[in-house]
């Protein structure tokens, strides 16, 4: 998790978890979806909501399973145009203290760490006795974005060749360094 607090941080304590876990529902406020919009380069978020389980997991970890939902306005990669869009992300996270065996993992041969790119991930370590869960929402929010989002029915540019007729006093002067003067 990165070291830069989230505009909807929210620390849920690990201390006293109920055996069922403990439910943390998030809604963005205009100011929270403001810094959102700005921190992910959007156009706009119009809506943000996380709902979270927070429960424990094996003797001291603690799992986290929630649903990312917005609203958010990108702007077209080709018109710059703004562009209604949205995020809809479900997820798990393990967590477990530092220094935790479960850290280590399971798959070493001859010296070697085996990783399954497709396998689940791993649980993370964290200190102390809370853990950030809006932080953890809003990095899977950051993963649900589009990150070339085209408005229907615009094609995107085509790269410039050498048979583009207008080139402009820019392109040859590129050339020129490019030839070495």
């Amino acid at each position: 998790m990165s070291a830069e607090k989230s505009p909807i941080s929210f620390e849920a304590s690990i201390l006293r978890l109920p055996a069922k876990g403990m439910p943390v529902s998030i809604e963005a406020d205009e100011q929270q979806r403001r810094a959102l919009a700005d921190t992910h380069h959007l156009v706009e978020v119009k809506a943000f909501r996380a709902s979270l389980l927070v429960e424990n997991w094996k003797r001291d970890g603690v799992k986290v399973t929630g649903r990312v939902k917005a609203q958010i306005v990108q702007s077209c990669i080709v018109s710059l145009e703004p562009l209604d869009a949205g995020v809809d992300a479900e997820f798990q996270a393990l967590f477990v203290p530092e220094g935790s065996k479960l850290l280590r993992p399971d798959a070493i041969e001859g010296g070697e760490m085996i990783l399954d790119a497709e396998g689940e991930d791993g649980p993370e370590p964290f200190s102390g006795d809370a853990i950030d869960v809006g932080q953890l929402a809003e990095e899977f929010f950051a993963l649900g974005i589009d990150p070339y989002p085209r408005k229907a029915g615009v094609a995107p540019v085509a790269p410039m060749t050498d048979a583009d007729a207008d080139r402009g006093p820019l392109y040859e002067q590129l050339k020129a360094l490019k030839r070495g003067g």
